[in-house]
């Protein structure tokens, strides 16, 4: 492995390369350009599935079924985000994912009905995985840092500012260039950030990783020891890993109820964030130009919620802010749903969901990069993360499913997105307790 120069300009090794302010910075405003890349695509899909459904001619319940193969698409090639991260670095993995994410976004435009939309909408699984990137790259740049959660919500803040920017420009080129050229527009951005990502460093971390298996490979042991110590790698870091890594007994139920935690929310995430539009539209009445207008606000304060939650985090401990994150959630959006469907009550209603739902997911990021070893730390990050799309997949079909069934669409959304928000809080309520201490961290089983 070649040496890099310091910033003083002596040669050192890359597991050795101090993370500077500079670095920090540099690092942190390519991945939350990566995140408002991937969302901002990801949701365009979402908000533009009415129109996209007009053109084609579906029903509502049809629309809802081809975004249901679509994320089981997603799910598939989600799986392999695991291996490239533990395999091919951090750095590799965010430009192999922005690259197929770019792909993605520019043939959605392309399709000609609901079997070429069901392929091409399955690779952008690449661009939606990059936030399994930033938990496990951020977490190991951020290593030295104090205020690590409050840092990092103001990367994975991107999520509202992609949904935001979905909504804003749908609702500014759509009667212009038309639904197709939108998705040009977001392949686009995902080149930019892979010609910046390019630039960054690999993770010190990572780097380590690979030199212990060079040294172990090479015949020195010592050497290996010595190096994994310093960095502190667990001793199986020079092994290669595998899903069955991170289902060890000391893994085992936090891997499993860490993952049930996704697939419940996303159920919720799919209802009130992908397909928001048609929920405002279908159960509240409200006409699609102003359900963009709702998203646009609600996302604007969605945004607010991330940074509230990345500070209470480090406050409170993540895990606890994200339990009661998404109890309050549920509270807040069986609310709305129930409530009448009045703009002044809707806007800071479902504002408030936004708030709830996708804000603790600052905490919930890096939480996960705190609570797995670091040689399984992709691979246990992206497990869990694969169960977003399924999540996705049962909300999108049990939507669906109820709504051919005749139930009314307000009804339906209580089942499938308050009920997952719920769920996916007791759930997380019995993953692991990490006391971080800034420097050192102890988990409890």
């Amino acid at each position: 492995m070649s040496s890099l120069r310091s910033p003083g300009g002596r040669s050192v090794e890359p597991w050795n390369v101090p993370i500077t302010k500079k670095t920090i910075t540099q690092v942190s405003v390519v991945c939350f350009i990566a995140w408002v890349a991937s969302v901002y695509d990801y949701t365009l899909f979402g908000t533009l599935l009415p129109v996209i459904a007009e053109e084609f001619g579906w029903t509502p319940a049809q629309a809802t079924a081809v975004n249901t193969f679509a994320t089981i698409g997603v799910f598939i090639v989600s799986l392999l985000v695991g291996t490239i991260l533990d395999r091919m670095g951090r750095k590799r993995a965010l430009i192999i994912l922005m690259l197929g994410g770019a792909v993605a976004s520019g043939l959605t435009g392309l399709a000609a009905g609901a079997v070429s939309l069901v392929i091409i909408r399955s690779f952008t699984g690449f661009s939606m995985s990059e936030e399994v990137v930033n938990a496990v790259y951020l977490n190991e740049i951020y290593k030295e840092a104090k205020s690590r959660g409050l840092m990092y919500s103001l990367v994975q803040g991107g999520w509202p500012v992609g949904a935001l920017i979905s909504a804003g420009l749908s609702a500014l080129l759509l009667p212009i260039i038309g639904w197709r050229w939108t998705f040009v527009v977001a392949a686009v951005l995902s080149l930019v950030v892979v010609a910046l990502a390019l630039r960054l460093p690999e993770s010190p971390t990572f780097a380590a990783m690979q030199e212990v298996k060079r040294r172990r490979a090479s015949g020195d042991v010592d050497g290996a020891h010595r190096l994994a110590d310093e960095h502190d790698l667990e001793e199986a870091a020079h092994h290669a890993t595998g899903v069955k890594d991170v289902f060890t007994p000391e893994l085992r139920r936090h891997t499993i109820l860490l993952s049930l935690s996704w697939f419940f929310n996303w159920i919720s995430i799919m209802i009130f964030s992908v397909l928001g539009t048609t929920i405002l539209v279908e159960a509240k009445g409200v006409s699609f130009e102003n359900s963009l207008v709702i998203l646009v606000l609600a996302n604007a304060v969605g945004f607010v919620g991330y940074v509230f939650h990345g500070w209470l985090g480090d406050k409170i401990s993540r895990k606890r802010t994200v339990v009661l994150g998404w109890l309050a959630g549920g509270i807040v959006s069986l609310i709305m749903l129930l409530g009448p469907g009045i703009p002044a009550i809707i806007i800071p209603l479902y504002a408030l969901t936004l708030f709830f739902l996708t804000g603790p997911y600052a905490a919930l990021l890096f939480y996960m990069g705190e609570s797995f070893p670091a040689h399984v730390r992709g691979m246990g990050t992206n497990v869990a993360h694969v169960m977003a799309p399924v999540g996705g997949i049962a909300g999108s079909g049990l939507l669906s499913i109820l709504l051919a069934a005749g139930v009314d669409t307000g009804w339906a959304a209580i089942i499938t997105g308050t009920g997952g928000l719920f769920i996916s809080a007791l759930c997380m309520a019995g993953t692991r307790t990490i006391h971080d201490a800034h420097q050192k961290t102890t988990v409890i089983a």
